[in-house]
């Protein structure tokens, strides 16, 4: 168990280790983490209450069974004493005293749970509270980180006279390159005309001095 108990504390110091770098990489991440381990002890939270909620309502049903059955009992021994059954009245008695005790404990109990829920309702709507501003703080976190990329970003680009020469740099290498693509693509369309537009100027020529002859 010692061996065990230190491996599990050698794993988490480094598991914390690496959340503590991975947070200096990307802080919004980490954020995120926590907020979702706020979530899951926000949850937690919410079952606890449930259950003092459950405790509060199996008392006040115990308590008025035990208050059914201490009248109950009463009126019993009032019977029996009527009758002169001693034995049955003595028993009803000593069963009306139990059931009035438990109903009075039972009532103390479901006085102090519901005292216990309130102020775990209290503390349960004020962790919402808080989950539910750090939500908010982590959108306002968000919109200035984006801001801030935005503005970076433009910036470079604006006023950035490197990011600038090195756009117009690619701008000329493109323009060369279709220029140089242009002059291929004419040349080749040339090479590939020629011997047909050669041919189409002899013709022209001849039936230009036909009719010149004819004349």
């Amino acid at each position: 168990m010692g061996f065990l108990s230190r491996l599990k504390h050698i794993v988490e110091a480094d598991l914390y280790e690496a959340l503590e770098q991975k947070e200096q990489k990307n802080p919004m991440a980490m954020l995120n983490y926590y907020l979702r381990q706020c979530e899951k002890e926000v949850d937690k939270a919410k079952v606890l209450v449930e259950r003092h909620e459950t405790l509060v309502r199996e008392y006040e049903k115990e308590w008025q069974e035990a208050m059914k059955m201490a009248n109950k009992r009463k009126q019993q021994a009032s019977i029996a004493q009527q009758a002169g059954a001693k034995d049955l009245y003595d028993y009803a008695v000593k069963e009306q005293g139990v059931y009035s005790e438990r109903a009075e404990r039972l009532k103390e109990l479901k006085v102090q749970t519901q005292d216990e829920l309130e102020a775990l309702v209290q503390k349960y709507e004020k962790m919402n509270h808080k989950l539910k501003d750090m939500h908010v703080k982590k959108l306002e976190l968000m919109g200035r980180e984006n801001s801030a990329r935005a503005n970076y970003r433009m910036n470079q680009v604006l006023e950035g006279d490197t990011y600038t020469n090195k756009t117009f740099t690619r701008f000329e290498e493109m323009e060369k390159y279709l220029t140089e693509l242009e002059h291929k693509v004419n040349a080749r369309h040339m090479e590939s005309t020629f011997d047909i537009k050669i041919k189409e100027l002899e013709g022209k020529l001849y039936e230009k001095e036909a009719i010149q002859t004819n004349q």
